[in-house]
């Protein structure tokens, strides 16, 4: 019996497609984002907890530290969206940029300012297939494609019903930018 190699990357050969439950793709793709949201809290040393009911605010993540000057923990509010229609690096300007469209309503609710607790929209780029989402070896877990964060405060409404926002592709959603997005809260500035 031949055993499969690992590939040169460290992660096992793909192997034949498995019977996939049949929930929703979106429903998956909510799920994924969510375990995304977990593992770079967790990295960050952050709490989550989840409102109820969520209003149009998906998570708050808290962070304490010894460093922040308006409290000793400090809170943000994230919308979390998840899209399988832009692929990663293909449909970006010169900018670094791609384009979103949330409704009206969301955008009104993530733009208001002045506000007492920030919030971001973090929206993640996944691809179409589910077979493509993961694959984890001995070393790593590979989660595709990646999370990408902004703070809308203050954003124009311009659509009718709908509004197109810039999503920079330099603002990865990982544990090194919730720290420093952190830090910036902690010390009485925006995300």
């Amino acid at each position: 019996m031949a055993l499969a190699q690992p590939a040169s990357d460290g992660l096992p050969p793909q192997r034949a497609a498995p019977l996939r439950g049949s929930l929703a793709t979106t429903a998956c793709m909510e799920t994924l984002q969510v375990g995304y949201l977990h593992a770079v809290a967790a990295a960050a040393g952050c709490s989550l907890s989840q409102p109820f009911p969520d209003n149009g605010i998906d998570w708050h993540v808290s962070h304490s530290a010894p460093d922040h000057t308006v409290d000793d923990e400090v809170t943000i509010k994230v919308q979390l969206k998840c899209t399988y229609q832009l692929p990663p690096r293909t449909r970006r300007d010169a900018s670094g940029a791609f384009s979103f469209t949330l409704d009206n309503e969301h955008l009104v609710k993530l733009a208001r300012t002045p506000v007492a607790v920030h919030k971001i929209l973090v929206v993640m780029l996944v691809p179409r297939d589910r077979e493509d989402w993961l694959r984890a070896g001995h070393e790593r877990l590979d989660l595709r494609h990646c999370c990408y964060w902004i703070n809308l405060a203050g954003h124009p409404v311009t659509g009718r019903r709908r509004t197109t926002v810039r999503i920079p592709t330099t603002r990865i959603f990982d544990d090194r930018a919730l720290c420093e997005i952190m830090a910036r809260v902690g010390v009485g500035g925006r995300p």
